[in-house]
């Protein structure tokens, strides 16, 4: 392949790159990569947002404390588990711990998630959406959420 053809391919990668790259934020420390929510059906008042990761890359612990968007009248910070009976339980946490080093991986179907509740409309795929995080030392920070259907290996997500 010569130089010129080499170089163009690159620069096309790059390109098609960014807009998945673009809604990746900084809050001092803390690295949020990929928020995203997953679609919501018409008529339902709550969904899901979720990070590929929020990772605390500094020395000193943080705490992911609140969220806020316009898209809905306000935003829980949940934990998921399923008991011994195969029952999925839910609960309100007062937040996401982040130790120093530390990384936590968000998905739909395991674990934690910020719950969407009072959406002023379905949340659509291939939209966005603004979410402003606040963490205990990082401070606040706006980011970009994008709708995306959940990953096909990810388990079924239940109705409220």
């Amino acid at each position: 392949m010569n130089s010129a053809l080499r170089h163009a391919l690159a620069a096309l990668l790059v390109a098609v790159s960014l807009p998945a790259l673009a809604h990746d934020a900084k809050a001092g420390d803390i690295a949020i990569a990929h928020p995203f929510a997953t679609p919501t059906i018409p008529g339902t008042t709550t969904g899901a947002a979720y990070f590929a990761a929020l990772e605390n890359t500094g020395t000193v612990a943080d705490k992911l404390v609140r969220a806020s968007s316009p898209v809905t009248t306000r935003v829980e910070i949940h934990t998921m588990s399923v008991d011994a009976q195969g029952v999925m339980r839910m609960r309100e946490i007062d937040g996401i711990a982040l130790q120093p080093k530390a990384k936590v991986q968000m998905k739909p179907g395991a674990g934690l998630h910020l719950m969407l509740v009072g959406l002023k409309e379905p949340l659509k795929e291939g939209t966005s959406f603004a979410m402003t995080l606040q963490f205990e030392h990082a401070g606040t920070v706006e980011v970009t959420v994008v709708v995306q259907a959940k990953a096909q290996d990810a388990a079924p997500m239940h109705m409220h």
